[in-house]
């Protein structure tokens, strides 16, 4: 994905416990699983027909008790149908986020 913007470097991974969700109401989140491949990968989501609207995140190892994973985590979303982006123009799935839940997506 091009960006047109820059972005400190990214933190060390994280560990159980250290990341925050702001959920609750009309807000949800979106956990974006994937493989140690997409490390450092920016992910874009939008709201459904909102297509140059879009918000992002990287993909982090998340070392967690007895094994680690990869994956982007985007909070606070507003309650609606998303679409991932793969690229600038292709997208790559869509999810619906829920106020109060968190939405898991599995990348492929």
């Amino acid at each position: 994905m091009t960006h047109t913007h820059t972005h400190a470097p990214l933190p060390a991974p994280s560990r159980e416990g250290s990341v925050v969700l702001e959920i609750g109401g009309t807000l949800g989140a979106l956990i974006i699983h994937t493989g140690a491949a997409e490390d450092g990968l920016e992910i874009e989501v939008s709201l459904t027909g909102q297509d140059t609207t879009r918000t992002h995140a990287a993909v982090r190892p998340r070392h967690l008790v007895g094994r680690s994973i990869h994956c982007a985590v985007i909070s606070p979303l507003p309650e609606g149908e998303y679409t991932l982006w793969r690229t600038a123009d292709t997208p790559a799935g869509s999810v619906t986020v829920r106020g109060g839940e968190v939405t898991e997506y599995h990348w492929a």
